[in-house]
Order: C-alpha cells, then structure tokens, then sequence
C-alpha cells in the first residue's frame, strides 16, 4: 500500500467519528440557538427573535439562581481541586490503610444524586440523625435545609463529599506517575516532604490539577439535581441554580424559554472555563 492509499484509508476511518460528532453535538447545538429563538412544542414553532432570552433575564428569580450558580461553581470547585490533592498526597505516602481510604472515598461517586439527596434529606431534618446527635450534647437544633443562611452551604459540602472521590483518583493516577527518583534525589540533597510536595508534585501535576479544575468547575456550573431534590431551590431562591429554573421553565411546557436558559448556560460555561484552560495551559508550558 502506497503512502496515498495509507492517508486515503486513514481518513475513512475518521468518518463514523465525525459523523456521531456532527449528530450528537454539532446538529442539537445548532438546533438549539434556534429553537431559544422561537416558542415551541412537539408539532409547531413561531420565530420570536430575542424576546425568550429578555424574557429569561427579567424573571424574578433569574439574579439570584445566576449568582448561586457562581457561588456554588466556585466554592465546589476550589474545594475539590485542593482537599482532593491534599487527599491524594496522603494516600500516595505508602499508607497502610491506603486502598481502603480509595474506595471508602469514591464510593459516594458511584450513588445517583437524587438518592444522595434523599439521604442526607433524611439525615439532616429537623428529627434526623444530626439533630439528634447535637440535642445529645446539648446543641440547638439546625435547618440544615430549610434555613436560606445555610441551605446553600449544606448543599456544597455535600456536593464536595460526593464528587472528591473522582477528583482524588485522579489526583493519585497523577502522582503515581512521577518518578520515584525525583523525590529520591530530593531526599538525599535534604529536602522535606513540603519542599519536595512543593518544588516537585506541585509543578508535574499542573496538567491533572488542569483537568481536575475543568472538570469540577464544568460540573459546578452545570449541576442542579442534587440541590434541587433535597430543597426545591428553597427556602425562597437562596438554593435555586440555573439548572433548576430551567428544569422548572421545562415542567412547565415553556420550552422555547428554557432552551434559551440552555443556550445561556452553554454561553457561561465556554466564557469561563475556555479562557480559564487556556490560561492554565499556558502557565503549564511555561514551567
């Protein structure tokens, strides 16, 4: 086979992959941008322009859903991307309990949403298990859930102990890869485990705190499930998402407003997380 047919034939292995890219991605993002555009169902559509997304922005609970979205992305994200390496650095110490702690941590990975929220929805009412256990010792009972000064933050750390697990995993597939030799020759010119942790571990794992952070902060931004099952975006809009009103814009048939919400999600998504990997890739390049 000449070097033509090679490149030929190369090429035609590339088509089905295009073509489910095209299908499942680049046709449905289309589609939607035009569809935010008019007031649809299952049989007819009507052009209407920009007015859904007007309409979107001055809904009364549209500030505050954007600005716990923020919020809620951020604190998760952080939260993730630094006990999850401080996690993995412990575990990655030749700890005897090491494999146990791995698979106790991404265990709640591996639970749905909806029966984590369940959970801790039990767990954390106002008879649940806390409480109770705080009453023991002569606490107040907490509205966990029901109180708008703490709703939000219960929700993020229950989002933390849910998804660090992923985040620590591949925190650990990440150090396992430096070469021993690296922290041997550390050690032997003297370093501490903090110099070493801080002049070696730090700087090769610029790449997979890269992902960890895209990944967490994608999911922060786009999540809604968990909080929505255990609040309902309550008490008034202190938990609501941008996820959850546009859940909501969808339970309630206005279809053509919430694929502008969609659109809208899609366009904060790319704003932050694109320039914010391009900037880390660039620092990693850097080093």
């Amino acid at each position: 086979m000449n070097k033509i047919d090679k490149k030929t034939y190369t090429g035609w292995l590339a088509v089905p992959g295009i073509l489910i890219y095209i299908i499942i991605f680049v046709i449905p993002t289309f589609a939607s941008f035009y569809f935010s555009m008019t007031t649809w169902n299952l049989k007819t559509s009507t052009f209407i322009g920009l007015k859904n997304f007007f309409t979107f922005f001055t809904m009364a609970n549209t500030k505050a859903a954007l600005i716990n979205t923020f919020f809620y992305a951020g604190a998760t994200c952080l939260l993730k991307v630094v006990a999850g390496l401080l996690i993995a650095q412990y575990l990655c110490r030749k700890v005897k309990s090491a494999e146990y702690l791995k698979i106790i941590l991404f265990f709640p990975t591996l639970l749905g949403n909806v029966v984590v929220a369940i959970a801790f929805e039990k767990l954390l009412a106002s008879g649940g298990i806390v409480n109770q256990a705080i009453a023991l010792f002569g606490g107040e009972p907490v509205k966990w859930l029901t109180d708008s000064a703490t709703a939000l933050i219960t929700c993020i750390i229950i989002d933390v102990w849910k998804g660090i697990g992923t985040a620590m995993l591949i925190y650990v597939a990440g150090i396992s890869a430096i070469p021993s030799t690296y922290f041997e020759a550390a050690a032997i010119d003297g370093a501490t485990p903090a110099k070493q942790f801080r002049e070696i571990t730090l700087p090769l794992l610029v790449p997979t705190i890269n992902s960890v952070l895209t990944l967490s902060l994608i999911g922060g931004l786009r999540t809604y499930e968990l909080v929505y099952a255990m609040t309902g975006g309550g008490p008034g809009y202190s938990t609501e998402l941008l996820g959850s009103v546009i859940y909501k814009l969808f339970a309630r048939g206005s279809y053509g407003l919430a694929t502008a919400g969609y659109v809208i999600m899609f366009v904060v998504v790319s704003v932050i997380v694109f320039p914010l990997n391009s900037f880390v890739a660039k620092r990693e390049a850097e080093l």
